[in-house]
């Protein structure tokens, strides 16, 4: 799975806020994401990350261009 920082995914459970979207903030062997609903981050290692996403829906302007 290719990730960079700033791509926006939809996660596979929606946040206790309502919200299934997240920014990703910072990559390596963990992910750091933050929620568009509330801000709330979170850090969890690559190999949860990748089972807990469902799919990537933007990808970063630096990443694109």
């Amino acid at each position: 799975m290719q990730l960079a920082l700033g791509d926006v995914v939809q996660m596979r459970k929606t946040h206790p806020c309502g919200s299934d979207k997240w920014v990703i903030i910072r990559t390596g062997a963990d992910i750091k994401i933050r929620c568009q609903g509330c801000g709330r981050i979170v850090m969890l290692d690559r190999p949860e990350f990748e089972k807990r996403v469902k799919k990537i829906l933007e990808h970063s302007p630096e990443q694109e261009g």
